[in-house]
């Protein structure tokens, strides 16, 4: 069984949001897969996808900080800037955390860690919404 799926998340403020139950949410024929696998793909470059903890919010905000200061706003070495501060520094750490991930599907469900969790990775000041496209494949 393939199932492909374009799911549209509401539009979010900058930093890491769960949203692993809106993707569960989203394609109910999950329930009747017993073994596969699911791949989301974001079609933005401005923010990414990450599985990480899933309890802690404070973990979350960590993420925000540490990318801050990774790819920082305001470098006058940055070129590409015409959407403003926040321009490059959103396509730095989408290269760096990436724009799709893969994961098992078993008994129904997916097949994460008791503390994973799907992340979308918000990285511009003011964003719209985000369309994933969710590919599940399984039987």
């Amino acid at each position: 069984m393939w199932i492909q799926k374009k799911v549209e998340l509401r539009p979010r403020s900058r930093g890491f949001h769960l949203i692993t139950n809106e993707i569960v949410a989203a394609v109910p024929e999950l329930s009747g897969v017993s073994i596969g696998l699911m791949n989301l793909f974001i079609q933005h470059t401005s923010a990414s996808l990450s599985i990480n903890e899933n309890a802690d919010p404070t973990v979350r905000g960590d993420f925000e900080s540490f990318y801050n200061r990774l790819a920082p706003e305001g470098e006058n070495w940055y070129q590409h800037v015409d959407e403003g501060p926040d321009d490059l520094p959103a396509h730095l750490k989408n290269s760096l955390l990436g724009s799709s991930l893969t994961m098992p599907v078993t008994k129904g469900g997916l097949g994460l860690g008791i503390w994973q969790g799907v992340y979308l990775c918000e990285h511009r000041n003011r964003a719209g919404a985000r369309q994933l496209l969710l590919t599940l494949y399984g039987e």
